[in-house]
């Protein structure tokens, strides 16, 4: 049996240290062939082999390192269950893969479930439970994978707001509380009694506020390491516990020659800078999702499929494959398919950036969410789940988002020794001041300074500052129109020579318009009349920029009396008793209409990558109307801005090769990637860093 892949939700990480941890542990089980854990997009990836090793054992290992694995319990009822087949249905949930553990209770006719969201949906489980003979009420409503994560990463963001308001306010009050003999509204307080009051604001933001560092910090040390946790727990419970101590025993300080004020201050203000630093980082994580909801927005929530004679509206999850499904004009095409009967024109820029819809016909085959345009077609379902277009370009963004840099997988090795060193550095640095500091203030010099070793080394960096940097850097971005990626992505933005752009919609306008008309027997003004009468009310783009370059030259349109589609030809029109037709020259030859006169006019518009459409009155030829996919404004002077820069520019296109050719010459790029599908973007660009280029990818798109 080949090996498996899971996707495994993981929340409760903290650092790097946090998903290092995990990622070794889980490498270590037998039967795991890889694992990669990633602390950005809370993720572990693990590919093992089914016969050795399963899912709940790496559940288990996540819980037992104190984190949690993101899973669902549902309970699922069973119509008339057979008592004597209750261990049969046990037997065949829990072997699903994805599920971890059922258990059926036959008096109440259920099975209760745990399930891993990412590998598995409730409605999947539904189907192989009644494929096995169980009966079900009704088809099973369970929440999304991408719903429940959702759901976990709000619930995480709004525990760290709650904590992050109430231990900025105890801070504050603990600051001023502390300054008690520089500020005189405070200054009449006893000092025993400031310090109790210090004691009471300090606890909740150690404990409470805190107290995920602690979790964190035991679960790192039960499995015989640390991390960035147990730096901040050591630094803050040092600073916490002298001045408890100190509070409650100031006799007994006094008694060994310890003359000093209370650190309160330190501890809470510490938590509370972590704090804010880890609700900045959770804030950004929240919103990292985003491209992969609107990819899987794309997809229509119902599809028309024809069952027992008539036309059902079903949920896409529910249908099978060999189901017969009818998409109508405007409608867009569920899941991936073969057209069984009609025809019409698709758009499929979504996936293959090609500016002008495809002719489909019988036996030609259809992507998922992509648009059909111009007529009805019946198609016979070939793809579902996990294995259409769309399921393959979300699994590329997300394996995409969970990769790890080589500097990162550097960073990993570097944080795995980091804390032990710091701990170290730390206690010798409070032993050389209790050694060698002053006599009558030693143990707190020591103390002090044990305790800033450990603070300086705490994530304060990583969960504030850089988060901060970050997000300035990222927002900055945002204003000029950029998106990054990442930190790394970020920082290594100074390091790009070569730079590719994606022609449809980034380079190009991204809609066709009208760029030429030639004329034969008419002039321009009367083409352009009876060509976008024709297509008055097409949804055809072609027709649809001849109607709107006819408006903007103030034509006054007529509704034709008849209009009949070609497909895959172009249009036939009857206009005041005069028959139009408009389309591809192969449309012409058809019809015995004599366009050889402009034969060389049209291979030059075709060479500049433009579509030419023929327009003939009463079987005349009359002219030509080019369409093409405009230059934005200023793109010109973007590649020569860049190429002054020194930098290679490369344009990246799924269009074909006549048209990108032809929008690279009139941009001055020399080097053209023409018919490239989404799912091989992705490898072009590795084959150009393969050349030792540091790339930046430029698009539109979510297909990008």
């Amino acid at each position: 049996m080949e090996n498996k892949k899971a996707v495994i939700p993981v929340k409760g990480m903290t650092c790097v240290n946090c998903a290092a941890a995990i990622q070794k542990d889980i490498s270590k089980l037998e039967g795991v062939q890889s694992a990669n854990v990633n602390f950005a997009n809370e993720k572990a990836v693990v590919e093992f082999d089914p016969l050795t090793v399963g899912l709940s054992r790496f559940v288990e290992t996540i819980q037992e390192l104190g984190y949690r694995a993101v899973t669902e319990n549902v309970t699922i009822p069973i119509i008339d269950l057979d008592a004597t087949r209750d261990r049969e249905l046990e037997r065949i949930v829990t072997a699903i893969d994805g599920v971890l553990k059922a258990a059926v209770n036959a008096g109440a006719e259920t099975v209760d479930v745990e399930y891993v969201p990412s590998q598995i949906g409730l409605r999947d489980i539904g189907r192989v439970i009644e494929k096995a003979g169980f009966r079900l009420p009704q088809q099973l409503e369970g929440r999304s994978a991408l719903d429940i994560e959702k759901e976990a990463r709000e619930k995480e963001l709004s525990d760290l707001r709650t904590k992050l308001s109430v231990s900025a306010v105890l801070a504050a009050l603990i600051l001023i509380g502390s300054l008690q003999e520089m500020l005189p509204f405070i200054a009449f307080f006893p000092r025993k009694t400031m310090w109790i009051l210090l004691f009471i604001l300090t606890t909740p933001v150690q404990f409470w506020a805190g107290r995920h560092f602690y979790q964190n910090a035991w679960a790192s040390l039960k499995h015989g390491g640390t991390n960035m946790n147990t730096l901040v727990v050591v630094g803050t419970t040092a600073a916490y516990a002298y001045s408890t101590a100190l509070t409650f025993f100031p006799a007994f300080f006094a008694g060994i020659g310890i003359h000093s004020g209370v650190y309160y201050d330190t501890a809470a203000i510490i938590i509370t800078l972590i704090l804010f630093g880890k609700y900045l980082e959770a804030r950004a994580k929240s919103r990292a999702g985003e491209a992969i909801k609107k990819l899987l927005g794309l997809q229509p929530r119902t599809a028309r499929v024809v069952r027992e004679g008539s036309e059902q509206d079903i949920p896409v999850d529910d249908v099978e494959v060999g189901d017969l499904v009818v998409v109508r004009p405007g409608e867009k095409i569920p899941l991936d398919g073969v057209i069984r009967k009609g025809y019409s024109s698709v758009d499929e820029s979504m996936l293959t950036g090609e500016s002008l819809p495809v002719e489909k016909n019988a036996e030609d085959p259809v992507i998922g969410a992509t648009m059909n345009k111009t007529g009805s077609f019946t198609f016979e379902i070939t793809k579902i789940g996990k294995d259409t277009m769309l399921s393959q370009i979300v699994r590329l963004v997300q394996e995409a988002q969970g990769s790890k840099a080589p500097i990162q997988r550097l960073a990993d090795y570097i944080s795995s020794i980091f804390v032990p060193t710091v701990m170290t550095i730390a206690v010798i640095t409070f032993a050389i001041w209790y050694l060698f500091g002053p006599a009558e203030t030693r143990f707190t010099f020591a103390l002090l300074n044990f305790i800033a070793v450990l603070i300086i080394a705490c994530p304060c960096a990583m969960g504030l500052a850089t988060p901060t940097a970050i997000m300035v850097g990222t927002g900055k971005g945002a204003e000029q129109g950029m998106l990054f990626k990442n930190a790394e992505s970020l920082e290594g933005s100074q390091k790009i020579d070569t730079i590719v752009l994606d022609k449809t919609g980034t380079l190009t306008r991204g809609e066709p318009e009208v760029t030429d008309i030639i004329e034969k027997d008419m002039d321009e003004i009367k083409i352009l009349y009876f060509a976008a009468s024709a297509e008055k009310g097409s949804e055809h783009p072609l027709g649809d920029a001849i109607v709107r370059a006819a408006t903007a030259r103030g034509i006054n349109l007529e509704t034709p009396e008849a209009f009949q589609a070609l497909p895959g030809h172009g249009i036939k029109a009857t206009l005041q008793g005069r028959d139009i037709l408009l389309g591809n020259e192969r449309l012409m030859s058809e019809r015995a209409i004599d366009f050889s006169a402009l034969k060389s006019e049209a291979e030059g518009l075709s060479t500049l990558g433009k579509t030419p459409m023929f327009v003939a009155v009463d079987n005349k030829p009359a002219g030509i109307i080019a369409v093409a996919d405009t230059l934005k404004e200023h793109s010109r002077e973007a590649v020569a801005q860049l190429n002054a820069l020194g930098l290679e520019v490369v344009m990246l296109t799924g269009d074909n090769r006549r048209t990108a050719d032809a929008i690279a010459n009139q941009l001055g790029i020399t080097r053209v990637l023409a018919e490239v599908l989404p799912q091989d973007k992705m490898e072009m660009v590795k084959q150009l860093q393969g050349e030792g280029r540091v790339v930046a990818m430029v698009g539109d798109g979510i297909n990008d």
